[in-house]
């Protein structure tokens, strides 16, 4: 880069998913070693670098919304957007107001280069990769301003669910190198790095285009010293053998008891029509498995209220088959409609009015598995990492089995995992527990 960055500052927005949050902290560091620095609070940034999310219909508006807000409260300030959203509609993302550069997916971890060439002759530029055209793996571990790193061991996906959108954002699925990705997390434990999240697009297909395997990449990184916890931050069904979650129950030292793992409709129909790898029947053996194994198991479940072929008899199949599951939270989406998707060719269109009214139903079902889940665990005593503060007076940190929880701030406790007693709900935050340090059990 030219001697133009010394000077710089950038501010940094992420939208969506935690593999879009370590590319913008990767992204962020590349940066920094050009002499672009973060802007501080209150400062006005000469870089706006947007990554956007595109996986619903909500999170293009949102990513437009906060473009344009950008461009508003900082007319003169140079605004990078990349991310899926700029990968599937990039004319439409530089039509927008004050937008600069344009990159996919493809170029979005090389984009000192685009600010480069800008700082020189200040024309826009849109630069997108196909995304079947897009064949490397881009690394990424960092934690940005968090107190938890996100490694990046996988992209892309092969799946074509109908409803997604995701392998034309992302490109087909690849892999990092296992002994590259240990070298990653040895790095981050040598910085201080306490708990790394597995990051990717279907992280279950780890090593399907190179010849390794999502089980072999686990025990290697369970073995780095120094990293006291994982999660995977997400996994197909199907790809979550009995083998791994026995491995973690019984052997693994650092995989935490936190399961997500995408549902997305609780009826064999239309789970067909989506053209999803697996059934009711399935899924419900691994939620059995894992509860079998790991009793206090977080297992956090994504599904969709009013897909297309949801019809009035199989959304009744799909809520009596979540209320069935012994499951911690769920994650509810409305159904969206995204161009060029085969759904689009289905039939049975739920209404909007109804679509909300399902995702009530569902929500409410969720408040009432979490209620139950974390009332189990008041008066326990879990392990929690303590993470940065973001006020005065309290700080926030995860129990190893994924419960949030406040106490008052210690600040020689941040970035250690201490164990700590779960006293309770907290009264104005039901999805937040209150802790307390007990003498007796401080080591």
């Amino acid at each position: 880069m030219t001697d133009q960055t010394d000077s710089l500052k950038a501010a940094y927005f992420t939208l969506g998913c935690k593999l879009n949050f370590s590319e913008t902290s990767t992204i962020g560091k590349i940066l920094s070693s050009k002499g672009i620095t973060r802007a501080a609070k209150g400062e006005t940034p000469d870089l706006c670098i947007v990554n956007t999310c595109s996986v619903t219909e909500m999170a293009d508006k949102k990513g437009r919304r906060l473009i344009r807000s950008l461009a508003t409260r900082y007319p003169e300030t140079t605004i990078v957007v990349t991310g899926c959203y700029a990968q599937l509609k990039p004319e439409e993302v530089a039509a927008l107001p004050g937008v600069d550069i344009v990159l996919g997916s493809n170029e979005k971890l090389r984009m000192a280069d685009y600010i480069d060439r800008w700082l020189s002759d200040h024309k826009k530029q849109v630069e997108v990769t196909p995304s079947l055209s897009i064949k490397e793996f881009r690394p990424s571990c960092e934690r940005g301003d968090r107190t938890r790193f996100f490694l990046k061991v996988q992209d892309g996906c092969d799946y074509f669910c109908t409803y997604c959108t995701i392998p034309f954002a992302r490109g087909r699925s690849r892999s990092g190198v296992t002994s590259d990705l240990v070298a990653m997390a040895r790095e981050a434990a040598a910085s201080g790095g306490r708990e790394i999240v597995l990051t990717g697009v279907n992280v279950g297909e780890y090593g399907k285009d190179n010849g390794q395997d999502l089980f072999s990449l686990l025990r290697a990184l369970d073995e780095v010293e120094g990293i006291e916890r994982y999660r995977i931050s997400s996994i197909e069904p199907n790809l979550l053998t009995e083998e791994i979650i026995r491995w973690i129950a019984e052997e693994s030292r650092a995989f935490m008891p936190h399961f997500h793992i995408p549902l997305q409709s609780g009826s064999d129909a239309v789970l067909k029509l989506m053209n999803r790898r697996y059934d009711t029947s399935l899924f419900a053996s691994r939620v059995k498995v894992i509860r079998e194994m790991i009793p206090d198991a977080f297992i956090g479940v994504d599904i969709i209220a009013g897909a297309r072929g949801e019809t009035p008899e199989e959304w009744e199949k799909s809520l009596a088959f979540a209320d069935s599951l012994d499951v911690t939270r769920y994650h509810v989406f409305p159904y969206s409609e995204r161009p060029g998707t085969k759904a689009l060719l289905l039939g049975d269109v739920v209404s909007q009015e109804e679509k909300h009214r399902r995702v009530g139903l569902l929500t409410n079902l969720s408040d009432r598995k979490m209620d139950s889940f974390m009332k189990k665990h008041c008066g326990t005593v879990r392990p929690v990492l303590w993470e940065q503060p973001s006020g005065e007076g309290m700080m926030h940190g995860l129990t190893d089995n994924y419960l949030r929880v406040e106490a008052p701030l210690r600040r020689e406790l941040i970035n250690r995992v201490v164990p700590v007693r779960l006293v309770g709900i907290h009264p104005e935050e039901p999805e937040l527990m209150t802790g307390e340090f007990d003498p007796e059990i401080m080591i």
